[in-house]
């Protein structure tokens, strides 16, 4: 049997005490159960192969690469085709149409956005 080791906050820690001998067996029926919202590695090969990556994914990595400054991050958008295929991608998921592979680029735009919304908010606390 593998062993991992993982750091939660000590709140959760607490609460996770009394379940310790069961906790494998919690985590196996929440993987079960529960759907990825993060793709896994062996669904996220668009990402690693930089010329089939999703366009806003791209964008941001040499956005970031770049070295913004703090007023640059602040006023940064993605293109207005990276917004396109998000919209897209957004009417066919209120559609219920959406791949299993386009599903999974959604999710790598949600995570983007929260990303940008993280950076552009530390970004206005340096401005002042």
């Amino acid at each position: 049997m593998a062993e991992l080791t993982i750091q939660v906050p000590d709140e959760l820690a607490q609460r996770l005490e009394p379940l310790r001998d069961r906790l494998p067996e919690l985590l196996q029926r929440l993987v079960e159960t529960v759907p990825p919202r993060i793709p896994l590695p062996n669904q996220i090969s668009s990402v690693t192969n930089p010329t089939d990556a999703p366009i806003a994914y791209t964008e941001v990595l040499d956005f970031l690469i770049a070295r913004p400054t703090p007023q640059e991050i602040t006023t940064f958008k993605v293109s207005a085709e990276a917004q396109e295929r998000l919209r897209t991608l957004l009417d066919k998921n209120r559609e219920g149409t959406l791949t299993e592979a386009e599903a999974t680029e959604l999710d790598l735009y949600e995570q983007l956005e929260h990303l940008m919304i993280l950076l552009k908010a530390k970004a206005y606390d340096l401005i002042g």
